[in-house]
């Protein structure tokens, strides 16, 4: 009689039926301990399967124990942004989204708890929520830190798989047009009006303008240096650094009719001496944007542009008319202060005469449309007379040319 013949014992963990009759799996861990699988299973051969997937994980070196991601998530992703040494206001502007957008459905779960279904989930809620553009920066910070706890190894694959989720669908900015510029920079008075017309014709960001100084000017370029910025948080705090991006710290040469602008107000407003700021408040404390923020509203509701109609939304008609002279991407790029990772660009120089050619087109541009403007604004003041004189019946006292003019 054969005898019968004991089961091979596994090499790797162990399989045990639990008094339930579901079956459990224990796993060796990276000390040799055996440790219990996450979950129990219906069948022996379930639990198993599961072994060997395990097996097979920790050979190529795939495994994640499932207790690593057993991290809350808030306190995993305030750690997140403490570490990344951000800019001032992108720092305020993550631990915002993370305040108002990610804390309130996902903060209490642990960072292994974020499934692909709680992302779609958690961003259809925020969409009937709040703004398209404030979703989308909210997934973004939500995928790159996901992604950062991938490399962590506490989670295998990063559960934010939306296509498309973190672009932003912007609608477009609307563009002033040069009058409409030149009637803001007079709405809001001579203190403030070189700041509308640099951040229009120079395309200068106004945090820029808020840490412009006199040594930042060179006359016998006819520039202005870019070289800091001075953001100011929501809490009011101004923050002196780079400007936003590496590209930033640019070179703008101005047309000559910005020029007559700065001479002015450096007399009448600037601090004094070579690190005096450009712009100062009337009781001579530095640009605020609270405060100049109600000139602008009170001065842009005068002038008739939209409610939406932003002081950033100046520098498209500066970068409209600059692009209007024929001028390169890169010359237009280095004006503007704007990066990119464009490889054909990286062999593309912005040469000094080029933006001189820049500027002084733009300069013969506005000169030309505001010429345009007077002489249609002289006509129409032409024309209005010879009608009062045509009704009054003394068309003999208007000359025969504008009279055929008014009657056409």
């Amino acid at each position: 009689m054969a005898r019968k013949r004991k089961p091979q014992r596994r090499r790797y963990g162990s399989v045990r039926r639990l008094p339930s009759g579901r079956w459990q799996a224990r796993y060796p861990d990276a000390s040799g301990e055996l440790r219990a699988a996450p979950e129990t299973f219906e069948t022996k051969t379930d639990a198993e399967i599961w072994l060997t997937q395990t097996e097979a994980d920790q050979t190529r070196g795939d495994w994640i124990a499932p207790n690593a991601g057993a991290v809350n998530f808030l306190a995993y992703a305030t750690k997140w942004i403490d570490e990344r040494g951000l800019a001032a206001t992108t720092d305020e502007l993550y631990r915002r989204l993370l305040r108002l957008h990610l804390e309130p459905t996902l903060g209490a779960l642990l960072v292994n708890e974020i499934s692909p279904s709680k992302v779609r989930s958690w961003r259809a809620e925020r969409l009937t929520a709040t703004g398209a553009t404030t979703v989308a920066k909210s997934y973004r910070l939500l995928k790159a830190i996901m992604e950062t706890a991938v490399d962590d190894e506490l989670i295998r694959r990063n559960p934010c798989r939306i296509r498309g989720a973190g672009r932003e669908e912007a609608d477009e900015r609307p563009i002033a047009t040069i009058e409409q510029v030149f009637d803001l920079a007079d709405a809001i008075g001579l203190r403030w009006r070189l700041m509308i017309l640099l951040g229009a014709f120079a395309s200068m960001r106004p945090e820029e303008l808020a840490e412009l100084r006199r040594k930042d000017i060179d006359w016998d370029e006819g520039a202005v240096w870019v070289k800091r910025a001075a953001p100011e948080l929501t809490t009011g705090r101004r923050v002196l650094g780079d400007p936003k991006s590496r590209a930033g710290k640019r070179e703008i040469v101005l047309p000559q009719f910005v020029l007559t602008d700065l001479r002015q107000h450096l007399e009448w407003f600037a601090e004094p001496g070579p690190e005096g700021l450009v712009f100062v408040g009337e009781r001579g404390a530095p640009f605020r944007r609270s405060t100049f923020g109600r000139k602008y509203r009170k001065a842009r509701t005068k002038v008739g542009l939209p409610d939406d109609f932003r002081f950033y939304d100046l520098r498209g008609t500066g970068n409209t008319l600059a692009a209007d002279t024929g001028a390169k991407l890169k010359d237009l790029m280095v004006r503007a202060g704007h990066s990119s990772e464009r490889a054909q660009l990286i062999y593309q120089h912005s040469k000094k005469r080029h933006q001189r050619k820049i500027a002084s087109a733009m300069d013969a541009d506005v000169r030309r449309q505001r010429e345009e403007a007077v002489e249609r604004g002289e006509q129409a003041g032409e024309l209005a007379t010879v009608h009062r004189l045509i009704v009054r019946g003394s068309a003999s006292e208007v000359p025969e040319e504008v009279a055929d003019a008014a009657e056409q």
